[in-house]
């Protein structure tokens, strides 16, 4: 589809994008329809509550130094960060359908939108301070220079790793299992009874793949949400809890005396 010089094209990432998508609001709607879940609840409405219970555990374990308002405002993106995320890399796992989680220009996209919105947080909670991150106190002068270098790089490498960690992981478990299965059926379709006997083996090989890459898919889900909250945490309250937790362990070592 052309628009004026710009070429749009509806690609495979982007059915499958809507079908993960259409997947959860149907989900979420045949589970809340009718003014709500019952009280006694089906598999379905279980999964959904244990989707929206997961979330509020890592947002208060990783974010502090917030009270639980204004936490509750981080809740909705990172919600449905875990059930979007979920559902594609168990999507991928049905046969004959797309893993929109192997290309890694998508997850990039996915990071880099998330780490500019993070950013944005930063700002909108400290201003300007935020870029004191960058130079921690109590830092020599001649030292600045370098240290500022050194905390930039890694944080602006928050976008990129967060991209490459979850195409990496869900490529190599896939082209694992193509693999070994493309080579036990070769085995199979040999007719003869010694490559039948051999096949065996890369076919238990494939079904424990296929059982590695299942909690894969749900354990990347699980990294990429806790990987959101610990960057909103550090956007939020810079180096200050790393000096609260300083104080603190001074207070306890001034308190602890050794018995006589």
């Amino acid at each position: 589809m052309n628009i004026g010089n710009l070429y749009f094209s509806f690609t495979n990432p982007s059915l499958f994008m809507l079908l993960t998508l259409s997947l959860v609001l149907l989900l979420v709607h045949f589970v809340t329809k009718n003014g709500g879940g019952k009280s006694v609840p089906n598999a379905w409405q279980s999964l959904v509550e244990l989707l929206y219970d997961f979330v509020p555990n890592p947002v208060n374990e990783q974010i502090g130094g917030l009270s639980g308002n204004v936490k509750q405002k981080f809740f909705p993106c990172i919600s449905v960060t875990l059930t979007f995320s979920l559902f594609r890399n168990l999507q991928g796992m049905i046969p004959y359908s797309f893993t929109v989680t192997s290309h890694f220009l998508i997850t990039l996209g996915l990071s880099f939108s998330i780490f500019i919105g993070i950013t944005i947080v930063g700002f909108q909670r400290n201003g300007l301070h935020f870029l004191s991150f960058l130079l921690p106190a109590g830092v020599p002068l001649p030292l600045a220079p370098f240290l500022v270098l050194l905390e930039l790089i890694p944080h602006c490498f928050r976008a990129l790793s967060s991209g490459i960690r979850l195409f990496a992981n869900m490529m190599a478990g896939h082209s694992s299992v193509k693999i070994l299965s493309g080579s036990a059926w070769t085995m199979l379709c040999m007719n003869d009874l010694l490559y039948f006997i051999g096949d065996l083996g890369p076919l238990f090989i494939v079904l424990a793949l296929t059982g590695l890459e299942l909690g894969v898919a749900i354990l990347q889900a699980h990294v990429s949400t806790i990987s959101i909250c610990i960057y909103l945490n550090d956007a939020t309250n810079l180096h200050q809890l790393y000096f609260f937790f300083i104080i603190e362990q001074k207070r306890g070592a001034k308190w602890e005396q050794p018995k006589p």
